[in-house]
């Protein structure tokens, strides 16, 4: 896999595991008693970005070795997928 291709698919996979990430443990200001006047009750009620990031890094490192893993060693080919159309015409 060329390496532009490798930070591409981890740029992309950290973004999806984002959006993953970002609900885990929130709670919001209306569950810990604390609405700031004029804010929404459901905005959380600390954001810890720092900490999502970071656990966004990790997340994302892990299923990014998987599809290296994956892709380097062959272990799922086209063909190995049942549902897909044969790409090789049959003259070849």
């Amino acid at each position: 896999m060329p390496i532009v291709t490798a930070i591409a698919i981890y740029f992309i996979l950290w973004w999806v595991c984002l959006f993953l990430v970002l609900p885990w443990g929130v709670r919001a200001q209306h569950e810990s008693g604390a609405v700031v006047r004029g804010s929404e009750p459901g905005a959380p009620a600390k954001s810890r970005m720092k900490r999502k990031a970071l656990q966004t890094t990790i997340l994302a490192a892990i299923v990014w070795l998987v599809i290296v893993v994956v892709v380097q060693y062959h272990l799922v080919t086209l063909d190995s997928i049942p549902f897909l159309p044969d790409f090789v015409p049959d003259d070849v």
